[in-house]
């Protein structure tokens, strides 16, 4: 998404993964959980922690860590479920993303984002909607829809689908 289509505030909630705040559009997120347990499901790639039963419905559960390549994560107390709803090729799919710690919800104005870096052509930056700007501090914006591929979302859509049947 580029950064003129933000044309209003917004609210965001920010969290942590290894000392790094991201942001994701509050109007994505359907609920925070505390950390629980996690049924782990044989041959996913290893940023997929497993799934989560979520009022009877089975929750595919992400770790960001892993997904951005940094650390897995090591659950502590802080330790949250962000579950959001994402689209991938118009339908709406529920994930849980595994973070640090949800630090609060705030509102950005558009002249508060700045574009994302431009970081050459080997790095791929298509999911950070822009950076924005909080407090002498930047604040790491995610087009959350953008953060998986269609393939990765359509091998974890089957694994949650096979996970429900049994």
């Amino acid at each position: 998404m580029n950064i003129d289509a933000i044309t209003e505030t917004r609210s965001y909630l920010a969290f942590e993964l290894d000392k790094e705040i991201f942001g994701v559009d509050v109007l994505q997120v359907r609920e925070i959980l505390e950390f629980t347990n996690i049924t782990r499901i044989p041959q996913l790639p290893d940023y997929i922690c497993g799934v989560i039963n979520l009022r009877g419905s089975v929750v595919p559960v992400i770790d960001m860590r892993e997904k951005f390549g940094m650390n897995k994560t090591d659950p502590t107390v802080d330790t949250c479920i962000v579950v959001v709803e994402i689209n991938i090729d118009g339908e709406a799919c529920v994930i849980g993303a595994l973070v640090d710690s949800v630090e609060e919800v705030f509102e950005l104005e558009p002249k508060q984002i700045e574009p994302a870096p431009r970081m050459g052509t080997r790095l791929n930056t298509k999911f950070i909607k822009g950076m924005g700007k909080r407090d002498e501090r930047f604040i790491i914006l995610l087009d959350i829809d953008k953060v998986f591929s269609a393939e990765e979302l359509i091998s974890l859509q089957e694994a949650t689908e096979a996970e429900a049947e049994v």
